[in-house]
């Protein structure tokens, strides 16, 4: 999916089997891929990256693209997806991910089924399309609309009342931003739908990032792992979609916890008149922020309706 270079070739939307395998059906349910593929010339008209990586790893990886054809086939994804084969769409960076379980307190690695749980059916074409890439869950409405950005695969599950079968969060108050986000966006953070003016003291943005814009969940928050607590990227690889390739190309990393997330906005905000610390560095190269060495959620958080939010 993401990470592998974009060729002269094109896959269909979604490229997981269905009973109509074999044209007449009659491959589906079969569990030995090389009844009828040969491993040396499947994938010649894909991408050389993928189809030299299934060669090397066999037909245990088939799955992981194209499910599990009517059997009980382990889908693996993280055979490929890891540092060493996919270093630029690894499984996971950093001990914190999308999967823990905030009441037993443990942290594990990212696990196959963890990926499935978002990416079921990617076309694997290293271009990433949130309707094609992103499982599609129903909305508020019942319906499986298509996304609009990112952020409205995210909502589909941090909501009050409409929440994923099999993905259901307690909230641990009612203004857990974990259930209270969708209302959050909607109607009160200015990264959401209500969105800023840039017209305050601390008004400025870097590169794309405009007043008034959406900003999409994934720009902070790492939803493959980082060190960072409530998920805030390490790296600005990791998010701010917006930033140049340039400031991407300076490695910017980002510490972000215990309230001092100053680091993770001084990556997007940069005051046009230096005020309380603006010239201060924050401590990884970059400055901008005011209070740059105390901590932001003391005034800025998602969903209060103070100053300009978080």
């Amino acid at each position: 999916m993401l990470g592998l270079p974009v060729g002269a070739f094109s896959l269909p939307e979604n490229i997981l089997l269905d009973k109509s395998h074999g044209g007449d059906g009659s491959a589906w349910g079969i569990e030995r891929c090389d009844s009828c593929h040969l491993l040396n010339f499947i994938h010649d008209n894909t991408q050389p990256k993928l189809r030299h990586l299934v060669r090397d790893k066999g037909y245990d990886t088939c799955a992981g693209c194209h499910g599990d054809n009517g059997t009980q086939t382990h889908r693996q994804c993280i055979s490929c997806h890891n540092d060493n084969d996919l270093p630029y769409a690894s499984k996971q960076k950093g001990h914190l991910s999308h999967n823990f379980i905030r009441s037993s307190g443990l942290l594990t690695e990212l696990s196959d089924a963890n990926c499935l749980s978002c990416h079921d059916a990617s076309n694997m074409d290293g271009v990433f399309d949130i309707n094609v890439d992103l499982r599609r869950f129903e909305d508020q409405f019942g319906q499986s609309a298509a996304y609009k950005n990112g952020s409205e695969f995210c909502l589909a599950c941090h909501n009050r009342d409409h929440q994923q079968e099999g993905f259901e969060i307690v909230a641990r108050n009612y203004r857990d931003g974990l259930v209270a986000m969708q209302d959050n966006y909607t109607f009160i953070d200015k990264h959401g739908l209500s969105k800023g003016s840039g017209q305050r003291t601390y008004s400025g943005l870097r590169d794309d990032y405009r007043y008034p814009a959406i900003v999409e969940c994934s720009d902070c928050h790492a939803m493959h792992g980082t060190e960072n607590e409530n998920l805030i990227i390490s790296n600005v690889f990791n998010g701010a979609s917006r930033l140049s390739r340039q400031e991407k190309n300076q490695d910017i990393s980002i510490q972000a916890n215990d309230g001092a997330y100053a680091q993770l906005c001084v990556v997007c905000h940069t005051m046009e008149e230096l005020v309380e610390e603006g010239d201060m560095d924050t401590g990884n190269g970059l400055s901008g922020v005011h209070k740059a060495s105390g901590s932001c959620i003391d005034c800025h958080r998602h969903g209060m309706a103070v100053q300009t939010g978080l």
